[in-house]
């Protein structure tokens, strides 16, 4: 059984998702945004975050994995879902669950950008830089943790542990 070692509590992940949603409501809003969401970790997240906006805003969700069943990525991205609504010409905000290495937003950064929208910005329950290895500009970071592999409030280990309702570092 894996041990869970606090790292973030639940009022602290909301306390920054207000935050942070005070933020993407003043700076989109006199424009169009969609968030993409990422699958499926960030959906939790992004759940909270759309409830703390002040703006209307469209929704869709792209699926892409590097983790498989491991504890660090792979590096080898695979999309397991498209998005669905054209966001040609409009701003978008990808969100994630945890930016680690950041190869799989690299990966999606490209992939959006392929469907010519205006603009293009990333915001990140956790921005985790212990491992980063693409260069990344995360827009949006509600906590930024240097170092752990994190489980609860959506993030998984092998598909277990998103049900958790704080931030966890898992030690097997």
């Amino acid at each position: 059984m894996p041990e869970f070692i606090p790292v973030l509590a639940r009022a602290e992940i909301d306390k920054s998702v207000a935050e942070v949603a005070a933020r993407i409501s003043s700076d989109y809003h006199d424009k169009e945004l969609v968030l993409i969401g990422a699958l499926k970790g960030a959906f939790v997240f992004l759940s909270d975050l759309i409830r703390q906006l002040s703006i209307d805003v469209r929704i869709d969700f792209v699926g892409a994995s590097s983790y498989g069943s491991q504890t660090s990525s792979s590096g080898k991205i695979r999309l397991t879902k498209d998005i669905d609504i054209d966001i040609s010409n409009k701003h978008v905000l990808i969100v994630e669950d945890i930016v680690d290495t950041g190869w799989t937003l690299a990966y999606l950064i490209k992939y959006v950008q392929s469907f010519d929208p205006q603009s293009v910005k990333v915001c990140t329950l956790i921005d985790k830089r212990e491992r980063r290895k693409a260069p990344i500009d995360v827009d949006y970071a509600c906590h930024v943790v240097e170092q752990g592999f994190l489980v609860g409030y959506g993030l998984d280990y092998n598909e277990s542990y998103r049900n958790l309702p704080g931030i966890y570092h898992m030690k097997l």
